[in-house]
């Protein structure tokens, strides 16, 4: 059974280093026609939470532990601030940077693992955080300055950045609830109390603009399908890769979307320097390869 498995767990890392970076494209594209953020992540989460009531009405909602509950309300909770926080900088900022930059992410998610799940990295893993954080820093900087306080300093990048690390956090408690239950339930009550969470959030801020948010949003049903598709391809795949690998390592191979970032980003956007910032992206792909082969 265990090629079924390498197997299963290839095609899922496959899918979701090219659906993540899809979702990126469609979330920026929405957010340039006035879509708010906020509604955007919370729209997300409910047409997700519809779909898997449509589509599993077996749903296991008794006898799950009381761990999983506490794991799932902070996953929720580290959820909705990452992907708020994330569409946020994809609004103002190069696609080709901001998704590179989120191989940070596999930094957050071995400090986490090693204090909340006890994976400990071996010295080859180490050795690709470090390749990790030096492609993203050929990636940030700007020809016409030197990596400094100012580059991390710019509203997009400090964005990104407190994404990743929600997320990364996400992943971790993510993790402890799908080892007490499945990735499919673990997938469902992320999209439905991320839901929760986020509508909290929208009835707190924009109470008073959901009908024309909504109204804008359904002028662009196919962006919108699309997203919900890539997004939901992306956490369930994850759920997946998460059930069978270490969380950093898994976020480590994640970044080989760092590649298929770049690329949309000069395709959908004509983004510049991509021939840097793919550089910095390959470096990143050879500290996630070290990371998962070795680490």
């Amino acid at each position: 059974m265990e090629p079924v498995f390498i197997s299963l767990t290839s095609l899922a890392v496959l899918i979701r280093i090219v659906a993540n970076p899809l979702a990126n494209v469609f979330q920026k594209q929405l957010t340039h026609r006035a879509v708010d953020p906020l509604f955007v992540t919370g729209a997300t989460f409910g047409l997700l939470t519809v779909a898997c009531l449509l589509g599993w009405p077996q749903l296991r909602f008794i006898d799950l532990p009381t761990s999983f509950w506490l794991n799932m309300v902070l996953t929720s909770l580290f959820a909705v601030l990452g992907n708020v926080f994330l569409v946020r900088a994809l609004r103002i900022g190069d696609l080709s940077v901001l998704g590179p930059i989120n191989a940070y992410k596999s930094v957050v998610g071995l400090l986490l693992g090693v204090v909340v799940l006890h994976e400990i990295p071996r010295w080859w893993g180490i050795v690709g955080v470090v390749l990790l954080i030096v492609g993203s820093y050929v990636v940030v900087a700007n020809r016409q300055e030197r990596l400094s306080w100012t580059v991390v300093q710019q509203p997009a990048v400090r964005l990104r950045l407190m994404a990743l690390v929600f997320s990364a956090a996400d992943g971790v408690f993510l993790k402890k609830a799908i080892l007490t239950s499945t990735p499919f339930i673990a997938f469902f009550y992320w999209c439905g109390l991320s839901f929760l969470v986020t509508l909290g959030w929208i009835t707190l801020t924009i109470r008073h603009n959901w009908r024309s948010q909504l109204t804008t949003l359904a002028s662009h049903k196919r962006l919108f399908l699309g997203l919900c598709a890539m997004v939901g391809l992306t956490q369930f795949t994850s759920n997946l890769v998460l059930s069978r690998v270490p969380v950093g390592y898994a976020l480590a191979l994640f970044q080989l979307s760092a590649l298929v970032s770049v690329g949309l980003g000069y395709h959908f956007f004509q983004e510049q320097h991509i021939l840097r910032k793919l550089l910095g992206a390959l470096v990143m792909v050879g500290g996630a390869a070290l990371i998962t082969l070795l680490g």
